[in-house]
């Protein structure tokens, strides 16, 4: 068996960059035949991603916990079909993929974009903290429950990151904030979460051809920041005390653009296990600077071992897991 060597983490010259859009990343490519499931797809960047998907040939299936919300939004796009999830409930993540796998296609490409942001404190299933729960341990289930789909295609998995994952690492001792919640801590938990997933399922998944990767879309006004407070989006610099914008916000399709370039790029044959942003592998980041507070990837977030942990955890905490004899 091949020895499994970790991608660098460094950038790769992939000639686009931040205002690069989706469209552009795909142009001259013909997705024809491909799958590609995208979480989310339905708004936002998601929507944006599975509208680039679509119109370079892809077949694009979206989950949605409100499906007939999603068939509004994506009406009149090709080749896009809708089926119901709820990450945040663990049955309804096992029928959607008891359903796909009943149909036997390989998923050529899995885009976790599905996510929640600094919400109130809400707990779902057995008390989980839904932060973590969404974002992170229900897309957890979701592609341990697929993977025979992913294996049989080689397909790349696409988790959805940010650079919110510099406000916490892993609270091992308080996964679920039982000792007082902090909307923003429990959102870099799970952003953290997000990218150590894809550390650890790219380690996994290389020797079936399954790669995987994390992303950082960028900022973009969407409907993430719905539980915001007008004050504190003044407080952080992004928009003005009259509601103007005075941050420089991503479109949906540029922010896109970093997502479906680690899901179909060519330059990243071979690689995986990596953070992206700006549709290019990230640096890895020095947190004690300003330049590594507001880009790259802080080492918390990319670390072999603590990806193999939060794998075992997540893996007993849903009882899922595609490779329990492998580990």
């Amino acid at each position: 068996m091949t020895t499994y060597q970790p991608t660098p983490q460094r950038p790769v010259g992939s000639g686009f960059g931040r205002d690069s859009t989706a469209a552009d990343v795909l142009a001259g490519l013909d997705l024809s035949g491909v799958l590609a499931v995208v979480t989310g797809g339905y708004s936002g960047v998601g929507l944006a991603t599975t509208r680039a998907l679509s119109a370079a040939g892809a077949d694009v299936l979206v989950p949605a916990r409100r499906p007939d919300h999603a068939r509004q939004q994506l009406a009149g796009l090709e080749r896009v079909e809708v089926d119901e999830l709820d990450l945040a409930d663990l049955a309804s993540v096992a029928a959607f993929a008891d359903r796909l796998l009943g149909s036997g296609r390989p998923v050529d490409v899995l885009v976790a974009d599905a996510a929640v942001m600094a919400n109130p404190e809400t707990r779902v299933g057995p008390g989980w903290e839904s932060q973590l729960a969404t974002n992170h341990l229900g897309h957890f289930a979701l592609t341990n429950r697929l993977w025979p789909l992913l294996a049989s295609g080689g397909g790349r998995v696409v988790s959805l990151s940010s650079i919110g994952h510099k406000a916490s690492g892993i609270r091992w001792s308080d996964l679920h904030f039982e000792r007082g919640y902090d909307k923003w801590a429990a959102y870099g938990q799970a952003k953290t979460a997000n990218a150590l997933f894809a550390v650890e399922l790219d380690r996994l998944g290389a020797p079936s051809g399954v790669r995987a990767l994390a992303v950082h879309p960028g900022g973009i006004r969407t409907p993430l920041q719905r539980h915001l407070e007008h004050e504190e989006m003044v407080r952080f610099g992004w928009v003005d005390e009259a509601g103007r914008d005075t941050y420089p916000w991503k479109t949906p399709e540029q922010g896109a653009a970093t997502s479906v370039w680690a899901a179909t790029s060519p330059q990243l044959a071979g690689a995986g296990g990596v953070y992206c942003e700006d549709v290019d592998v990230a640096e890895l980041a020095d947190p004690g600077t300003e330049r590594g507070r507001q880009g790259g990837v802080s080492p918390h977030a990319v670390d072999p071992e603590q990806a193999r942990r939060l794998w075992a955890v997540s893996a007993e905490l849903t009882g899922v897991d595609a490779f329990a004899v492998a580990r």
